[in-house]
């Protein structure tokens, strides 16, 4: 059913799973709005053309949005409208560490999508909107001293998947906007006191919400590849959750996503108790 509902209107769904469509254009809109070339050489960020990059990267989501919204309209489907967004009291160094995140939450937001596209043309203009978001991301990670390349996959993610994601920086939305056929899972976050990256083969330490039933029986933390999903065992304790990142030279590396499941073989919407979370695993090249 999810399939045929998004057949024509996947690129407006690709960039997060609906209504964060918009998401990233105002993030870099408000950002630029607010922090002149200035700001960002006094946090570190000084290298030549570095703000006219990040002015050019708000530029490209913003024609993102407007190809997709024009696509959508050809199609006879109705493009959601921008929602209403909080990203939190931004500085210029907390403003690039979100823009990692974001940049590469749609990269996966795309990559998941792509298997979904049966229309030939919308694979490739989807397909070249990847790419773009695929050197925004690595153009943020380079310059906050992260691997621009840390892996051989890029991970896909399901929309439910980046539909959560994007969920906390969604506050409103129009209540013109069509309803759409996903749904936020309960928040897992990274233990605040972990310090990341972390390593393969060490522990990890997640946060669920105080209030949150967890299943009865056995749990897993799945870490989903491009070459197959990746599964640890997760000890429950008070609310915390603690599993092993695995080890593969194909990953999990750089961002990376963790789902709390009650499988051990693979991960579905049915299966899923809560995430992902966004973990940023070392590189081995650069440890």
């Amino acid at each position: 059913m999810k399939a045929s509902i998004i057949s024509t209107a996947i690129l407006a769904t690709a960039a997060s799973a609906a209504p964060a469509l918009h998401l990233e254009a105002n993030f870099y809109r408000e950002a630029i709005a607010k922090f002149s070339a200035a700001d960002f050489a006094a946090a570190g960020f000084n290298d030549t053309n570095f703000y006219k990059n990040l002015q050019e990267i708000g530029r490209d989501e913003q024609t993102h949005v407007d190809f997709l919204t024009t696509a959508l309209n050809g199609a006879g489907v109705t493009p959601v409208a921008a929602c209403t967004y909080d990203f939190g009291n931004l500085t210029p160094s907390t403003f690039l560490a979100t823009a990692s995140i974001i940049e590469g939450v749609g990269v996966s937001a795309y990559l998941g999508a792509a298997a979904l596209i049966t229309n030939k043309a919308y694979l490739t203009a989807a397909g070249s909107i990847l790419t773009v978001e695929a050197r925004h991301n690595a153009f943020i990670r380079g310059n906050l001293e992260m691997s621009p390349f840390p892996q051989p996959f890029d991970v896909p993610l399901d929309f439910d998947q980046v539909y959560s994601l994007a969920a906390p920086f969604i506050k409103s939305c129009p209540a013109s906007n069509p309803t759409l056929p996903v749904k936020a899972f309960p928040t897992l976050s990274v233990g605040k006191d972990v310090q990341m990256p972390i390593m393969q083969g060490e522990t990890i330490e997640f946060d669920l919400a105080a209030d949150m039933q967890v299943p009865a029986g056995p749990l897993f933390v799945a870490f989903p590849l491009a070459t197959g999903t990746m599964f640890s065992s997760a000890v429950v304790k008070d609310c915390k959750i603690y599993a092993r990142v695995p080890v593969s030279v194909y990953g999990p590396t750089g961002e990376s996503f963790a789902i709390l499941t009650t499988n051990s073989t693979v991960v579905n919407d049915d299966n899923t108790v809560a995430g992902p979370a966004v973990v940023e695993i070392m590189s081995s090249y650069l440890a």
